[in-house]
């Protein structure tokens, strides 16, 4: 289901002008996966590649990982206590009015009208200023990816920004808004800054977790989108087309420019068809069927020419929904009862072997069975399944399991009593799970 914007994190989820320690609490009967259900291949004019049957042994070896990785939003204080693959931050919140990147926060410099300089009490949106307006800007991400590269982990970056720069209601506004030319002049502009930060690091590149369902929403055919992409951005994007399928392109055109040693991948909801095949709760439902049409989507915007694709389980705690929102979202783990987990592996695979690309398991809920149920402290069973299951993870193409919450009332690697710190390290005292399914497992 959609993220519920309203919450959408700046940063750490609180601030709008974040300390330079980045990353620091919050943010969203059937066959079993692996049991060699063919997706079918893809339409041969796409940028998909060949389907395997180990879609992620490549990528992961070109990490120097033999393993399904697991990584998690985590601050400095828990981010080196368990042997992480990935440390994970949103750059979120809106961009700079100018239509350059500030060249210094203290001065000139302002985001949605309010200065970025630290006199200014309501803080800075940009990510750019999130730090003391005497460092140049881009420190915040500087120091992320330094402290996180020294923990021996691999960085990822999920750029959220369309929403937040465009002030509109989330949805089919936010898509028309991406033919606004100023608007995406800075969009281009803030994406090439933050890829420069990156350089020649490793790093994961998530690119506008929701944007592309939103979009499918709008027309099955991205083509069939407006967007400004060659007339918002001619140094990087002359010949890319002026649609939703070009913004895409050229995004992950200017990471291979600016950020060559950097993976990238967009990012895959399960309800962009209008279905959602991850809460379906028909057993007729063509779980296969509505994946591709989500894939169809994302190959055409050039998600085959990127490295992997994004999946969720959900941006809140089960028990948070079922509480606050009066909303059942929880996922059956004896699999036996609609909604369940091997669904969700079956949308996950079809869907990466409609792309050629494996996919990696973003922001899954970190609250656990344990927790009392409030704030920060909420129910989820999702965490111990993926942790009970790796062999489904790795089945269904997945390439890695990544926690986090997706807003700040839930469960967070800082609130849960210590249980993801368990659980990871209890993965790697075990061996991990192989890149292969049909390797042996822990």
């Amino acid at each position: 289901m959609p993220r519920e914007a309203e919450a959408a994190p700046r940063g750490d989820g609180q601030c709008k002008k974040c300390p330079p320690d980045a990353g620091t609490g919050y943010d969203a009967g059937t066959p079993d996966a692996g049991t060699g259900y063919d997706a079918g291949t893809p339409d041969a004019g796409s940028d998909a590649g060949t389907p395997t049957s180990c879609l992620g042994q490549p990528l992961l070896e070109s990490l120097g990982k033999d393993h399904v990785l697991v990584g998690g939003q985590t601050d400095t204080a828990v981010a080196g206590l368990a042997p992480f693959d990935i440390r994970y931050i949103y750059l979120a919140g809106g961009l700079f009015d100018s239509v350059e990147p500030c060249n210094s926060c203290s001065t000139s410099c302002s985001a949605a009208g309010q200065s970025c300089s630290n006199w200014n009490p309501n803080g800075c949106e940009w990510w750019g200023c999130w730090q003391s307006d005497q460092i140049a800007p881009g420190q915040y991400l500087r120091d992320f990816l330094l402290q996180t590269i020294n923990l021996g982990q691999i960085p990822m970056l999920t750029y959220y920004e369309i929403l937040h720069t465009s002030r509109v209601a989330e949805g089919s506004q936010e898509v028309t808004k991406a033919q606004d030319v100023a608007m995406m002049q800075r969009y281009y502009n803030d994406w090439r800054f933050v890829l420069k930060q990156i350089g020649t690091s490793t790093a994961l590149l998530h690119i506008e977790p929701d944007f592309w369902a939103y979009a499918q929403h709008v027309n099955m055919n991205p083509r069939m989108i407006p967007a400004a992409v060659a007339s918002a951005n001619p140094t990087d994007c002359a010949n890319v087309e002026n649609t939703i399928a070009g913004m895409g392109r050229c995004m992950i055109a200017m990471a291979r420019k600016y950020a060559p040693n950097a993976k990238v991948g967009l990012h895959a909801s399960a309800w962009a068809s209008k279905i959602d095949a991850m809460m379906n709760r028909d057993p007729a439902l063509d779980v296969e069927a509505e994946a591709r049409k989500v894939a169809d989507f994302l190959l055409a915007c050039g998600g085959g020419t990127g490295d992997f694709v994004v999946v969720e389980t959900s941006d809140r705690d089960a028990q948070y929904y079922q509480v606050r929102l009066a909303r059942n979202s929880w996922w059956d783990a004896t699999n036996a009862t609609l909604p369940h987990f091997r669904q969700a592996f079956r949308f996950a695979k079809a869907l990466s072997e409609r792309m050629g690309r494996p996919n990696l398991w973003w922001q899954i809920p970190v609250g656990n069975m344990s927790m009392p149920g409030y704030d920060q402290h909420w129910k989820d069973n999702r965490l111990d399944y993926f942790f009970d299951h790796p062999r489904e993870v790795a089945a269904a193409h997945g390439i890695g399991m990544v926690f986090g919450a997706g807003e700040q009332a839930q469960t967070t690697p800082s609130t849960d009593n210590g249980h993801l710190l368990q659980r990871t390290n209890g993965y790697f005292f075990n061996g991990g799970q192989p890149a292969c399914p049909n390797a042996s497992t822990p």
